[in-house]
């Protein structure tokens, strides 16, 4: 799995930090950033959870 942010379209809300603080991150400059942008499958649910959650569609999952 990996996870990608496109900063294009993030507003840096959060809540992608929130549900996987392991793989995202709201950097000084606003913006989310995947911070381990290859998880283990154990964080699959939570990075799951943020893609979903993500009110401007700025994350996405390659499997």
């Amino acid at each position: 799995m990996k996870v990608a942010v496109d900063t294009a379209k993030c507003s840096g809300i959060g809540l992608c930090e929130m549900a996987a603080p392991a793989v995202f991150e709201v950097g000084d400059d606003g913006q989310a950033q995947a911070i381990n942008p290859q998880p283990s499958e154990d964080e699959r649910d939570a990075v799951e959870q943020a893609v979903r959650e993500c009110p401007t569609g700025a994350l996405s999952i390659q499997d």
